[in-house]
């Protein structure tokens, strides 16, 4: 599974390359607004430290025509940019031109299989189930994506899955047993990834014993 970062922090993305993990990053206009700096200038700076791996970046139109002309100039950015959509009927008919013209698209804010299904058909390189805000409402999040995995899977269609709306580690391993092709993950996430107290007692019982024998390191 594909580990891409869900922020438009330069120092998180920076941090979590560094680990050598990184696949890819995802950003919205919530998480580019916390940066105090405007959409096409944060991805151009994102785009360059990640080179050849996607990076999205989302249209503010709502309306087809708005969404395919402001997604061919956030494609222009750079070759690894692909166009983040809201779901919706103007969505599918954006997606439909720009995915015919070689622009990779990433149709957000899916809360059930069907909408990833339409996504897919019509023409999405990725589709982003949300299953921390679905569970928000008392509905089964994990439950949606594996539906949808499995339908992605029964049809062969070429979109990829980016499991989204990431909430803890759990929701990482889920996606992962089911087959997730992608699940993007907000920095706290990807930190307690990395930690289990059982690594931590480990590490510092090898440190003690070793001190024993060969004095401070």
């Amino acid at each position: 599974m594909k580990i891409f970062i869900d922020t438009a922090n330069l120092d998180q993305i920076k941090k979590i390359d560094s680990w050598g993990i990184l696949d890819g990053v995802t950003t919205n206009p919530s998480l580019v607004a916390k940066e105090g700096t405007d959409t096409p200038t944060r991805v151009a700076e994102i785009a360059k430290i990640l080179g050849d791996r996607p990076v999205s970046a989302e249209v503010m139109a709502l309306d087809a025509e708005g969404m395919i002309a402001e997604g061919r100039e956030l494609a222009k950015i750079a070759p690894n940019v692909n166009v983040k959509l809201p779901m919706c009927e103007a969505t599918l008919k954006a997606t439909k031109v720009l995915s015919s013209e070689g622009i990779d698209v990433n149709v957000t804010l899916i809360f059930s299989p069907l909408q990833a299904l339409l996504a897919a058909k019509a023409g999405a390189r990725y589709v982003s189930p949300f299953i921390g805000r679905l569970e928000d409402i008392g509905d089964r999040g994990n439950d949606m994506l594996a539906e949808t995995v499995n339908i992605m899977n029964t049809y062969g269609f070429g979109t990829e899955i980016i499991a989204a709306s990431i909430r803890n580690p759990m929701h990482v391993l889920d996606a992962a047993q089911m087959g997730c092709d992608i699940a993007t993950i907000p920095a706290n996430v990807l930190e307690l990834m990395l930690k289990h107290p059982k690594t931590d007692e480990g590490i510092a019982k090898f440190v003690a014993d070793y001190e024993k024998v060969n004095g401070k390191h």
